[in-house]
């Protein structure tokens, strides 16, 4: 339970709004891109995953868990469409929902990332990390 003045209690913890924490730069990738053009935008955004397609348009998500598994599995990181690695399963909420809300649907889900939209579409995304940023900000 988050104990917080009630000037800030909009902000933090559970109650809080997906919008406040969520991530609005999302890093696309073609669908015809490698697995290792997946492994360098990554590392370039520094972020942990990446969408498939376009934002008007997702067809996919890689993460870097992916991207390890194939080069465990032995794939040509050079041939191997990213597109191929990700998943199509793809797991949404709305950007007013709140930050508990969001937690729950993850966790049931088991899933680490998801893609946040409201009225007009994908406004970005949010992972487990920033969950746990607005229970300990």
């Amino acid at each position: 339970m988050t104990t917080l003045d009630s000037h800030n209690d909009t902000f933090h913890g559970s109650s809080a709004s997906v919008r406040t924490y969520l991530t609005a730069e999302v890093v696309t990738l073609a669908p015809v891109a490698s697995v290792r053009d997946a492994a360098q935008k990554l590392a370039d955004a520094g972020v942990g995953v990446l969408l498939i397609g376009t934002v008007d348009d997702v067809t996919a998500v890689v993460s870097e868990r992916d991207i390890v598994r194939a080069v465990a599995q032995g794939l040509d990181l050079d041939s191997t469409p990213a597109a191929h690695l990700g998943s199509t399963e793809l797991f949404w909420i709305d950007a007013d929902d709140t930050i508990g809300d969001a937690a729950e649907e993850m966790m049931e889900d088991y899933v680490r990332h998801v893609l946040v939209r409201d009225d007009q579409g994908l406004v970005g995304m949010l992972s487990m990390r920033d969950v746990v940023s607005a229970y300990i900000t």
